[in-house]
This record gives structure tokens, sequence and C-alpha cells, in this order.
């Protein structure tokens, strides 16, 4: 189970366990009855083990729990805060009783608590602290308002998990007595039986201003620090996932885990803000909202690394369990009745805790190593489930009551020093863990592939160079430039410039479709080709059938365009083109019939043009990434600039197009007539 679905689980078994309790123990509950406040039972209990009326605090040597002396009444009267007010006839309440068993029957929304606490007049810097009280809640001392959470009335919510410490006024202390006044708001939901409403033991607090803002930023860095560090690594896989899903769109478990970062990030900001400060709860319930795609994203996870398609019902359930899963988040506003709170999150924990990792174990098997890796984080988590469900059960029975708290606290809340561990945050982490595991062992894999396709790439290139003419042989009476720049380690672009036997050369340029490794292999089947076929025949039409039948039937659809010329020693040219661009002759573009590319179909005819290179004329090949050649700005270099050019050096021509911006393979053959051979012959 990943970061996002944190909290979600320790929800879920705890009302599962509460669920079970009271309907197992419903029919066997005898309720006190009274008519309306506090029973009579329970004034008899607690006022036979509360006769104390103030609190002695005037050696406070350290910060100390209000957890005795107080007393209640239900309802609401502002004239309750003031220090004068008599509350003798108030009700002594122990704040380790729950509150429903003072209120068995009619559950009211405002209930107000008083202490009286003795100090010292020569005191100095004391404040009072207020903790996890409720979510609406007023705190006064001596009739004066001090802490307000959230408001009683008109009543507006509040988070109330961050502490509030406020200093006492040093006039209130120089009176030597304090009367501190709670009036609290308890919604309905939260008279339910799994919760404990209202006042307990660790709510307030007394002591040295500085001491308690210390004390509480150590509670809550200890609290919180090891969930943070479990969302934080959340986050960071998933930014790295998303990076390498950018380079590899095939790999959709990328995106999930992506996904899986985005709703860690989602889900930490509200608390860590709340964990400071308390907030209203409407930014709460925002918080709450990536538990709608928690089900949807987690289970698509697992889905993908186990190469198996999520189908339409899956997808619906996913998001049914989803809808369940953010439900119990707004129980606050609403109470699910008992009989259905048990069955609120049930999918998305049936889905973790038994149908994963069945679909994990199955894949290992398999031989599926990815899928093993991620079952041991299952396997913890679904241990969780099952122990949270059997002894939350046996913590009904008096003969294990003392074992299952032990164990469940255990589970819940390992102290280790100053922080605090629950064996379904460790879960969570070690699933985090799990797939950054993962993600490195596809790295080295990735760089093993890596390195093995460098190494053929360099071969490539060897072969290529080999293949490629570096230097031309003089041929008496022509001057030979040419230029190959490959867009990558390897091209698809080819020419080879053959002295023909006759005084002349045969010049061949072509571009095969494609860029790199797959290109380079094709060119070099057709520069094997043309030499052979060379060797029999000069004429450019023969030169391409030939070439053509060599490439019919590859695999892949391999085709390359290519142009022949064959230049005589009087500089008569004959020329065949298959679908490649037009040479310049002069500055001027050489008007060709067109043709199909090499290998798009078998018998192919080509035809033949002819003209004549006169003594100082220039003869210039181009490959296409000449004229699709691309600037920052989009814009092409286009034929037009690809002609003006086209009576420059070829090193010149290369170094205008690449400065322009090279999009493709750039070749550029030039072949001169010179004057002086040609006049002497």
């Amino acid at each position: 189970m990943n970061a996002p679905a944190q909290g979600e689980a320790r929800g879920f078994a705890a009302t599962f366990v509460v669920v079970l309790a009271v309907l197992l123990l419903s029919g066997g509950v005898a309720h006190a009855q009274n008519n309306g406040g506090v029973s009579s039972a329970a004034r008899a209990a607690v006022g036979s083990t509360l006769s104390g009326q103030v609190l002695d605090a005037t050696y406070l040597m350290a910060p100390t729990d209000l957890n005795t002396d107080w007393r209640i009444q239900a309802g609401d009267n502002p004239a309750w805060a003031k220090a004068d007010f008599d509350d003798s006839h108030w009700v002594a309440f122990d704040t380790s009783k729950d509150l429903k068993s003072y209120f068995p029957r009619n559950h009211p929304q405002i209930v107000w608590y008083r202490l009286h606490v003795k100090v010292s007049p020569n005191e100095t810097g004391l404040a009072l602290r207020q903790y996890s009280l409720a979510r609406a809640s007023d705190v006064y001392v001596n009739g004066e308002r001090l802490i307000a959470v959230g408001r009683v009335s008109p009543v507006a919510l509040s988070t109330y998990n961050a502490p509030v410490v406020r200093r006492i006024p040093q006039n209130m202390l120089a009176s030597g007595m304090l009367v501190i006044a709670a009036r609290v708001y308890i919604s309905p939901s939260e008279w339910a039986p799994e919760n404990q409403p209202g006042l307990s033991a660790g709510n307030l607090a007394l002591g040295e201003e500085s001491t308690l803002q210390r004390d509480d930023m150590l509670k809550v860095i200890g609290q919180n620090s090891v969930l943070w560090l479990d969302q934080l690594m959340s986050i960071g896989l998933g930014v790295v996932a998303l990076v390498l899903f950018a380079a590899q769109r095939r790999q959709k478990e990328y995106l999930w885990i992506a996904a899986l970062g985005l709703i860690a990030l989602g889900q930490v900001i509200e608390p860590t803000v709340a964990a400071f400060r308390n907030i209203p709860l409407r930014w709460e319930m925002i918080g709450h909202i990536p538990l709608l795609f928690s089900p949807y994203v987690l289970t698509s996870l697992y889905f993908a690394f186990i190469g198996k398609r999520a189908g339409w019902s899956w997808r619906i359930f996913f998001a049914f369990a989803g809808v369940l899963n953010a439900a119990p988040a707004q129980n606050i506003y609403f109470g699910l009745p008992v009989s259905l709170q048990i069955f609120v999150n049930l999918p998305f924990i049936v889905l973790l805790s038994v149908i994963i990792p069945a679909m994990l174990t199955t894949h290992w098997r398999r031989g599926n190593r990815e899928a093993g890796i991620l079952l041991i984080p299952a396997v913890l988590f679904s241990l969780y489930i099952y122990t949270q469900v059997v002894f939350g059960l046996l913590l009904q029975l008096p003969a294990w009551h003392d074992l299952a708290i032990r164990v469940l606290q255990l589970i819940n809340q390992l102290p280790v020093g100053p922080f605090s561990f629950s064996l379904d945050l460790v879960s969570d982490m070690l699933s985090t863990v799990s797939l950054a595991v993962i993600l490195l062992l596809r790295s080295a894999s990735v760089s093993r592939r890596q390195a093995i396709l460098e190494g053929e790439l360099a071969a490539a290139q060897e072969v290529q160079q080999v293949l490629l003419p570096e230097g031309i042989a003089a041929v008496p009476g022509f001057s030979v430039e040419s230029v190959y720049l490959p867009a990558q380690q390897v091209g698809g672009d080819f020419f080879q410039i053959l002295p023909s036997g006759d005084g002349g050369l045969l010049v061949v340029v072509g571009d095969v479709a494609g860029k790199g490794l797959s290109a380079a292999m094709l060119v070099s089947v057709l520069v094997g080709a043309i030499r052979g076929v060379a060797e029999y025949t000069h004429k450019p039409v023969e030169l391409l059938r030939s070439l053509n039948e060599r490439l019919v039937g590859r695999g892949g659809g391999s085709f390359s365009t290519a142009l022949v010329a064959h230049i005589t020693a009087s500089g008569a040219v004959t020329i065949a083109n298959a679908g490649h661009l037009s040479p310049y002759l002069d500055g001027r573009e050489v008007a060709l019939p067109g043709a199909l590319p090499l290998g798009v179909v078998s018998g192919a005819e080509y035809e033949t043009s002819g003209f004549s290179l006169v003594p100082g004329s220039r003869l210039t090949f181009y490959s296409d990434g000449v004229v699709e050649a691309q600037n920052a700005r989009g814009e092409m270099f286009g034929f037009d600039r690809a002609m003006e050019i086209s009576t420059k050096p070829a090193a010149a021509i290369v170094e205008t197009v690449s400065q322009f911006g090279q999009e493709d393979d750039i070749t550029v053959v030039t072949i001169t007539r010179q004057a002086e051979i040609a006049t002497a012959t």
C-alpha cells in the first residue's frame, strides 16, 4: 500500500472493530435511565471518587495536564464563564471516563466544564495549552476568553489537532486563583459509540509558556516526521517516474507512480498546515479530495506492473471504491448508520488486502520479479488489517482485553524515541521503497541495453565510414567535392563516386527512409549492391532496377530514394532518378521525370535524361536534409535557398545549412568539369 493510502486503513480498521463490537454487544448493554441531564448513577460514582474543589498549582515545576477536579454542566449560558459563578451544584467530572456515561440518553450539543486552580501570585510566564479538545470550543480564564477554536454559536467547525498556547494575563495570576471554563460544541457524529467526545485527559495543560511551545513543537515533529518523510518520498518518486514516462511513453506504470506522487502532494499540504495551526474544516474537506482517486490510481498501478488490463467493470469498481473511500472523512457532518459503517471502506480494503496480494503472488510464481518485490509491502499491509480485525474482536472478551489493547497500541502507535510508527505507515514506506527499487533495477537494465546499443552504433559507424568514401580518387578532367553530416551517430544518406573506366564518373546519391541504426544497416546493403552492379554496368536505369529488386520484400517496408548519373570524359551526362531531389546545374534545377523510390514495388521502371556538362560547369547533388533544415522559429530552409547556394563549395553549403538548423542527415556532392583539361583533350 502506497503513501496516498496513509490513514485510510487505520480509519477503516477502527470503524470495523467498533462496529462489530457494537453489533455484538448491543443486545446486552443496559442504558442508564434519567430525564435529561447527568444520570444519578454517574453523580454517585463520580461524587464518591472526586471530592476536591480546587487544583493546587502553586508549586508547578513542569507542564501539568489539567485532568482532575473538573465540574460539568450541559447547556449554554455566558454567565458560566465568570469567575464568581457558583458551580458547586455542578457534577464532578472524571476526564478518564467517557462523556456518554454522564449523558447516556440525551446528547447535548454544548457542554461546559469548570475548574478552580490555585496559583502563586508571583508566578510569571504561566500559559494555558489546549490540544485536540473539540472542533468548536472556547476556553475562558476568570471570565476572559483566552482560546477559541472554530466557533461554538453559530457553529463553525475547525481542525483541532494543532496545539494552542496562550499566556495567562499577569493581573489574573496576581489574584492567586484562576477559574478555567471550557465551552465545548459536540456534533451528533461525535456521540457515536466509537468516539469519546468532550474533555479528556491531556486536552488542557498549565505550564511555562516557552516550555509548552517547545514541547508542542517536538510533539508535532515527532508525530508527523515519519509520515512527512513517507509522503516526500512518494512525491519525489512521482517526479522521477514522470520524467521516465516522458522518455518511455509505453511504460504506463510510470504514469501511475507519478499520479500517486500527485495524490501524496494533495494530501500533505492541508495536514501539514493543520499540524501547526487550526484551520476551517472546509479546508480539511479539500484535503480529502485525493481519497476519491487513490483506489483507482493505486490498483491501476498494480495492474500495470503485472501486465493486466483493467476493463470497464474494474474501472467502475475502482471509482465506486473511491467514493466510499472518501465518505468516512465527511462523517463529522453526517453520521452514517452503524449498520452501514462496516461496509463503507470495505471494497478498497478488500482490494488491497485480498485481491492485490493474490494477484501479485500468482504473477510472482510465474516469474514476474517486480510482482514479487511489490508483494512484500502488500502482505505487510494485509497482516495489519487482519491483526486489527482479530484483536479488535478479542478486545470485547474480558480475558483478552488487556492483551488486545497492548497489541493494537503497538501496531498503531509504536513510540521509537521522539517518533511514532504504525504498521500501515511502515507498509506505505516499504511500498514506496519497493517502487524505487523497481525503477532502479529497470534503470540498470536500460543502462546495460544502452551500452550494448552504443557499441552496436559504434560498430555501425565504423562500417559506414568504410562504405562511404572519405577520399575520392582523382579523375582527370573533373573536380569532385563531397561532405556527409549525419543527424545522429549513423545516418541514412549514402553516396558513391566511382571511376567508370572510360575516363568518366559514376555518381550515386540516395537517402534511406529513417535514421539511426536501422537506416545505417540498409545503407550498407545498398552500398554493397551499388559496388557489385557497377562492376558490370554503368547505365543508370539498370543500376536503379537492380537496387530496387534488392530492397523489395525486405522486412519493415524499407525504401530509399536514389539518383544515378553517369558522366563521360567528354561531359555527356546520363541520369535516372528514383524519387530523389533533382540536382542543380550551375545554379539551376535540372528537370527530371518523377519515379517511385526504391523498394516500393517490384518491376518499377525508370526513365533516362541527358545533358552536357561543359567545361567550367558544376553539377550539385543534395539529400533532402538540405531543403528540410529547420530553424528555431520553425522556418524551413527550402528549395529557393538551396538553389541560391548550389554554386558554392560543398563544405560551404553544409556549413550554411547546419547553422540554419539541421533536422536530418545532410549530403552534398559537387562535380565540376575542369576547363583546362577539357581543352587539352
